[in-house]
């Protein structure tokens, strides 16, 4: 059990190593389960929530990836098509140019 001691008129607490790591959990549960409680994902489906979130986030995630290919992939596009054009201009593909 606690005992109290006193040292520099300053109240202190010992706790055996056991007993306090069961106070860590029991504090660490409790803000956890407050914490969520705050944020809404209390109950019985917030697992469910956190795994649909957890899918939204990967969906974002694979969304703004395909984006960027995307565009990369037209501004690649595009300087080729500018490159071939010249080189046609160029070699006066198109007929008599000016």
């Amino acid at each position: 059990m606690a005992t109290e001691q006193n040292r520099d008129g300053g109240g202190m607490i010992s706790l055996p190593s056991d007993e306090f790591e069961a106070l860590l959990e029991r504090a660490a549960e409790t803000g956890a389960r407050r914490a969520l409680h705050e944020l809404g994902l209390h109950g019985e489906d917030a697992a469910l929530d956190i795994r649909d979130l957890r899918s939204l986030i990967e969906c974002i995630r694979f969304v703004r990836r395909t984006a960027v290919q995307t565009a990369v992939r037209l501004i690649t596009t595009g300087i080729l098509l500018a490159l071939m054009a010249g080189i046609a201009i160029k070699l006066k593909l198109f007929g008599n140019g000016p």
